[in-house]
This record gives C-alpha cells, sequence and structure tokens, in this order.
C-alpha cells in the first residue's frame, strides 16, 4: 500500500545510514544545513538522512528529528543530537529551497504476522552479544519488545548492511537479517577476545 507523499521535505546527504530508533549526533556548519536545521528547530519538523556514498546517493533514506541542541557556536555552527524515526524513500528532487530538499513517500512494511521463531532468534543472540560486550543482561521484558531497527541501532554493522536493513519493508526479514548481522558480530567478539587473551600470555597457554 502507498504511503503518504510530502513535498518540500528537508534532505541531509552525508556519509552515513541512520536507522530508525538510533541516536545520530552531528556537526552542522555549512550555510545551507545551519538554515535547515533552524527552521527544523522552529517548525519542529523532521529531516531527512540519505546515505551519500561514492557512487550516488540512495533513494531510501531515514527522516530524524532533533532531540537536544548541544552547542551553538558563535559564528552559528552547532552540535546537535538527533533520533531517526521512519524511513522514506525520495520521489524527485526539490531545488527550489535554500538547502537540499525533495518530494519523499513515507515507506510502509508489507501486512504480515510476525514469526516467533524469527523473533525468539533475534532476541537470543542479542541477549548474547550484549552479555559478552557489556557483561550485562538485558532487562527480558525490554528485549521482547525490541525490534529489528532497535537491535541495530546499538550495534556498529557497516553502512552497506545498514543499508540494506533500511530497504527491507518486512520486520520478519529484518529480524532474520539482524540474527546474521549479530551472529557474525558475535563471532568476531570471540576472536577479538581470544586474541587478547593470548596476546596477554605472550602466545603461551597455561595450565592450572
Amino acid at each position: 500500500m502507498p504511503g503518504r507523499v510530502v513535498r518540500d521535505f528537508p534532505l541531509f546527504p552525508l556519509a552515513l545510514v541512520a536507522l530508525p530508533a538510533e541516536v545520530v549526533p552531528l556537526h552542522i556548519f555549512e550555510p545551507r544545513y545551519r538554515t535547515m536545521i533552524s527552521e527544523c528547530l522552529e517548525q519542529e519538523r523532521e529531516f531527512g538522512i540519505v546515505w551519500a556514498s561514492e557512487d550516488a546517493t540512495r533513494p531510501i533514506g531515514c527522516a530524524a528529528r532533533i532531540t537536544d541542541v548541544l552547542e551553538t557556536l558563535p559564528d552559528g555552527r552547532m552540535n546537535i543530537l538527533t533520533e531517526g524515526t521512519r524511513p522514506f524513500k525520495v520521489v524527485e528532487e526539490q531545488h527550489d529551497l535554500p538547502y537540499p530538499a525533495a518530494t519523499i513517500e513515507w515507506l510502509q512494511d508489507d501486512p504480515e504476522k510476525l514469526s516467533e521463531p524469527v523473533v525468539l532468534a533475534a532476541c537470543e543472540i542479542y541477549r548474547e552479544l550484549v552479555e559478552q560486550a557489556t557483561d550485562k543482561e538485558p532487562d527480558p521484558g525490554e528485549l521482547a519488545e525490541m525490534s529489528a531497527y532497535e537491535m541495530a541501532a546499538t550495534v556498529d554493522f557497516g553502512l552497506d548492511a545498514k543499508q540494506e536493513l533500511l530497504d527491507l519493508r518486512s520486520e520478519n526479514a529484518r529480524l532474520t537479517f539482524v540474527t546474521r548481522l549479530l551472529r557474525a558480530a558475535l563471532k568476531r567478539l570471540d576472536f577479538i577476545e581470544r586474541a587478547q587473551a593470548r596476546a596477554r600470555s605472550n602466545g603461551k597457554v597455561h595450565f592450572g
């Protein structure tokens, strides 16, 4: 089902991919983006973050809301905190505003019923990774309510993986993909810990 179309939506092309629920700090220094952020603050509206890779600017991005202005410098530069809210697709770029903008369509997920095995697999591997990385156990109630986006927002995956996650229109597909990413992250963490243990022991295995 098509989503709502919005004109004059501010765009911020960046060398990053934002996800819904992800906290993204930004340093605003170009005059056009200072204008854009000032208007978003005044109107309490979202703006869109799209990944400007070396090849092209991706058409599917994530809207963000400004949650805090950390610092406003005398020359007008700003340090702000933003949070990803919802995915969108660029329908047509606009060049009639003082900053990048577009006509966008809010993206909706395909109708589906969540698969319990898929949810449980994602929650279990996420719990394992959090425990191994932080020595803390996630709250079971909070963990059961977490979406794929919320899990992925707390782990530093690569840009390609985050964009692929943002492109998916199925929560079951996102959870399955996040499970694969989390398993790979857990293996890397295991490898790093083993390598550090070997370094501490000068390459020798100690018994007793």
